[in-house]
């Protein structure tokens, strides 16, 4: 089989297109390298890795390359609200537009696996538990348009719809932006954190189980397709004070304070049930506890202002 991978050299492709060519699929990986990054140089000797330097909403192009491959993992986009606020407009072309035209350019006999986020749940009920039939609720305009994109997908489509929770972890594209990755980077480096909204509540995934849920959903896609699945950790809806109390546990160091005045931007505040994929047969690999261990041991390597998304 081969793979189409449209932002195969990000925070998740960097890690899923090897895990692709080692279990034997061809994979094909469109990126436009934005960020500058080497992330796929380890693979490049791979005889069943072809990679373009394209823009997804390269049109012309990307018709062409559909028709050469048996499914698509549409990893591209803006990832997160803050790069999506920074330019709304490149957001909705990457982010909805370029999905749609892909959903054009596609025969009904190919795979697709869409990543969206868990995001869309906005803000939660106390206590209450988010699966596939609550209402969707996004506050930022990323989540905005993972929520149109997801509806258009589904209306119109038999994929597999795949809602991630926030991730973490070290990846060859690196992220410092991410909750857990940004919280473990102050600890390590700074030592403290100002915290705002520590009630605040959200689910979590190691980047490397996103990764194992696109293969998951190539091996299974007869029996999963034409549905949504939240993927998270079900041990893991932890408040952001929880998460620093963690996160504590190995810098002893670590200090934070909770903020009085001030707000958190993002106003994102539920927990989710990840029983659905659960029943699929997922199963995650890493621990929160894992990630941490991880991050710290990458801080030893990397400075905070190479890996950004904004």
């Amino acid at each position: 089989m081969k793979i189409l991978v449209t932002g195969g050299a990000g925070y998740i492709g960097s890690i899923l297109v090897p895990q692709l060519l080692k279990d034997g699929y061809k994979v094909v990986v469109v990126d436009n390298f934005m960020y500058n990054q080497n992330s796929l140089l380890d693979v490049c000797a791979d005889k069943n890795l072809r990679i373009f330097r394209k823009d997804v909403r390269d049109n012309s192009f990307i018709k062409k390359i559909i028709g050469t491959v048996d499914g698509v993992l549409p990893l591209a986009c803006y990832t997160g609200a803050p790069l999506c606020d920074k330019d709304p407009n490149a957001a909705k072309q990457v982010n909805y537009q370029s999905i749609k035209t892909l959903v054009k350019f596609m025969s009904k006999n190919q795979l697709l696996i869409f990543p969206t986020t868990n995001s869309g749940y906005g803000i939660g009920t106390e206590n209450i538990y988010c699966d596939e039939e609550s209402s969707l609720n996004p506050v930022s305009l990323y989540g905005k348009l993972k929520v149109k994109v997801e509806k258009f997908l589904m209306d119109n489509t038999e994929c597999i719809s795949y809602r991630f929770a926030t991730l973490f972890g070290t990846s060859p594209r690196m992220r410092i932006d991410l909750l857990v990755n940004d919280f473990t980077y102050k600890a390590v480096t700074d030592g403290f954190l100002l915290l705002y909204e520590p009630h605040f509540k959200r689910n979590f995934l190691h980047v490397r189980d996103a990764s194992s849920a696109f293969s998951h959903g190539i091996a299974n896609y007869d029996i999963m397709k034409g549905n949504t699945y939240n993927v998270g950790l079900s041990n893991a809806n932890l408040s952001k004070e929880e998460l620093c109390r963690t996160i504590k546990n190995f810098v002893p160091l670590f200090q934070y304070k909770i903020s009085e005045i001030g707000s958190d931007p993002d106003k994102r505040n539920y927990i989710v049930s990840n029983k659905k994929i659960e029943l699929s047969g997922f199963k995650t690999q890493y621990n929160l506890d894992d990630g941490i261990v991880d991050l710290i041991d990458g801080y030893k390597i990397i400075k905070r202002n190479q890996y950004s998304n904004i």
